[in-house]
C-alpha cells in the first residue's frame, strides 16, 4: 500500500465526475465560425478520402416531382447493395441505409434489433437523400474538406466521450460498424457549414448595430423568464412524408425517455445546424422560438423530454435545461486549467501499480511547486494532452459535483489544488480568475453567436427547401438484393 493513500481512498471516483464537469464540449464541430471559404483544389486522397470519387451531379429537371415512396416494412439483406434512391443521379443504397442505420442505433444506445432498425428506415433515408444533395452543392461549389478537418473533429468527438485516440474506431468497429460510415457524414457536416458561410455572404458578419438593437430588446424584457432549450429536428419537405416522419419522431423521443443521451441523438438525427453542439439553443425567449414549442417550454419541468411537436417545416422534440430571470441571474464565473496524469491501467485503490504511484508523485510535486495557470498548461502538455488543459469557463454554483464545487470554492486562485485522482488517471486543478457576474445578461459576444446562429439556421433550412424542390430523385419501393 501506499504511505499516504488518502487522495486514493477518499477521492476515487471524484474525477471522473469532475471530467464531466470539466471537460466541455469545445467549439471545434460547430462549423458556424469565421473561417474563409476553402478554394477549389483537388478532392483529398488521404485516409478520409471518399472510397470513390463521386460523379458530378446530373442535370436538375426543372419539372422534378415528388420522389415515390420507400416501403418502410421492406426487410433489408445483410450485405445488400441493392439502390433505393437516386438523386440528380447519385444513388443511395441498402448498404449506405443499414450502415447508417447501424451508426444511430449505436449512438443512441438503442437495441440492433430489425425491428428497430426497420423503424429507422424511412427517416434514416431520408436524411441519406438529403446528404447527397448537400455534398452535391458542396462540390458545386468546389469546397473541400480536408482530412485535417475531418482528423480534427473525430478527435473532438472522442475527447467529448473521454475515448482515447482511435476510441471510436474501435468502438464502431465491435459493432460491426465501417468508420466511413461516420466519417462520410462528418465531411457534409463540415462541407455544408462552408456553403452556409457562402451562402450568408456580408450577412456571416454581425455589425455593431445588430448586436445594439438586441441589447435594447434584451433590457426591455429584464425580469421575464428566459429557457436554456435543445432540440432535435426532424424536417417534412412534403406532407406526403408527415406521418413517416411523426413515427420517427416518436421513436426517438421514446429512446430519450429511456435514457439516450440528448446531444449525442441530436448530433446524430437533428437536421436543425444546431445538430453539431447537440441540439443547444442556449438561452431563449419564447418569441424566439415557434409558438408551439413557446407553449410547451412554459410548462415543462427542467430535464423533461417533449412529445414530438409540429413545428413549420417539421417535427421538434425539445428537453428543457432550466428557466431563470432575464437580467436577474447573479453567480461566479471561474476561469481554470488542468494538468492530467493518466494511468496506463485501470486503478485499483488498494494495490496501485508502480507506475501509478510514480504518476501520482509527479502529480504531487506539481501541486507543491506550480504557482501559475501558465505552469499548468505545460505540465500537461508534458503528459501528452489526453485532457484538454483549458475545460472553459464555469459557473461555480451550477457544478454537477458536490464534492469539486466545494473544492473550487475554497481553492485559492493561483493555488494548485492537490492531486484528484481517479481510475484513469490523476488531475490537479488551478483557478486563475474568478468574477462575479450577472449571467442573465448576456455578452456582445453571446448575442453574436445568437444572431448568427438564426441567421444560418434559416439559410440552412432555405437552402435545403430550394435543393430538394429542384431536384430528381427517385425512391424505390422494391428493395430486395
Amino acid at each position: 500500500m501506499l504511505t499516504r493513500p488518502l487522495h486514493f481512498t477518499l477521492l476515487a471516483g471524484l474525477l471522473p465526475l469532475a471530467a464531466a464537469a470539466l471537460l466541455l464540449p469545445a467549439a471545434a464541430l460547430a462549423q458556424v465560425g469565421p473561417r474563409a471559404p476553402s478554394v477549389a483544389v483537388p478532392q483529398p486522397q488521404g485516409p478520409y478520402a471518399p472510397e470513390k470519387p463521386a460523379p458530378p451531379p446530373a442535370p436538375r429537371s426543372p419539372q422534378a416531382g415528388p420522389a415515390r415512396a420507400l416501403n418502410p416494412h421492406a426487410k433489408i439483406p445483410p450485405g445488400a447493395r441493392a439502390i433505393l434512391a437516386t438523386v440528380n443521379g447519385d444513388v443511395v443504397t441498402t448498404g449506405d441505409l443499414n450502415a447508417r442505420r447501424r451508426l444511430f442505433a449505436v449512438s443512441a444506445g438503442l437495441p440492433m434489433s430489425e425491428d428497430v432498425l426497420d423503424r429507422l428506415s424511412p427517416q434514416v433515408l431520408r436524411q441519406l437523400i438529403d446528404e447527397k444533395l448537400r455534398l452535391q452543392e458542396i462540390q458545386r461549389r468546389k469546397i473541400v474538406v480536408s482530412d485535417k478537418d475531418i482528423a480534427d473533429s473525430i478527435a473532438e468527438i472522442e475527447k467529448r466521450n473521454n475515448m482515447p485516440p482511435g476510441g471510436l474506431r474501435q468502438k464502431l468497429g465491435a459493432q460491426g460498424i465501417n468508420m466511413r460510415t461516420l466519417i462520410d457524414q462528418i465531411r457534409v457536416q463540415l462541407g455544408w457549414g462552408q456553403v452556409l458561410r457562402q451562402q450568408l455572404g456580408d450577412n456571416f458578419t454581425v455589425k455593431d448595430s445588430d448586436i445594439a438593437e438586441q441589447e435594447s430588446l434584451f433590457k426591455a424584457q429584464v425580469g421575464q423568464t428566459e429557457y436554456r432549450v435543445a432540440e432535435i429536428f426532424i424536417p417534412v419537405d412534403e406532407p406526403a412524408h408527415s406521418e413517416d416522419a411523426r413515427k420517427f419522431a416518436d421513436v426517438v423521443a421514446g429512446e430519450l425517455r429511456k435514457g439516450a443521451p440528448f446531444g449525442v441523438v441530436a448530433a446524430q438525427f437533428s437536421q436543425s445546424q444546431t445538430a453539431l453542439q447537440g441540439g443547444d439553443l442556449g438561452w431563449v425567449e419564447p418569441n424566439q422560438v415557434d409558438p408551439a414549442i413557446a407553449s410547451i417550454i412554459k410548462e415543462m419541468p427542467p430535464g423533461a423530454i417533449s412529445n414530438p411537436i409540429k413545428v413549420a417545416g417539421g417535427f421538434s422534440i425539445v428537453t428543457l435545461h432550466g428557466k431563470r430571470e432575464i437580467g436577474r441571474d447573479e453567480g461566479t464565473e471561474l476561469k481554470l486549467r488542468q494538468a492530467f496524469f493518466p494511468f496506463t491501467s485501470a486503478l485499483d485503490p488498494s494495490a496501485p501499480t508502480d507506475a501509478q504511484r510514480a504518476q501520482l508523485e509527479k502529480a504531487r510535486a506539481l501541486s507543491a511547486n506550480a504557482h501559475s495557470c501558465d505552469a499548468i498548461e505545460e505540465a500537461n502538455k508534458a503528459n501528452g494532452g489526453v485532457r484538454p488543459t483549458d475545460p472553459g469557463d464555469l459557473r461555480l454554483d451550477q457544478l454537477a459535483n458536490p464534492q469539486l464545487r466545494a473544492l473550487l470554492t475554497g481553492l485559492p486562485d493561483g493555488k494548485a489544488s492537490q492531486p484528484l485522482v481517479g481510475n484513469e488517471g490523476i488531475a490537479v486543478i488551478m483557478i486563475c480568475s474568478r468574477e462575479q457576474r450577472n449571467f442573465g445578461m448576456p455578452s456582445k459576444q453571446e448575442i453574436s453567436s445568437r444572431v448568427l446562429n438564426d441567421r444560418v439556421e434559416l439559410a440552412s433550412r432555405q437552402l435545403q427547401r430550394s435543393l430538394r424542390r429542384h431536384a430528381m430523385i427517385e425512391q424505390k419501393t422494391d428493395i430486395a438484393g
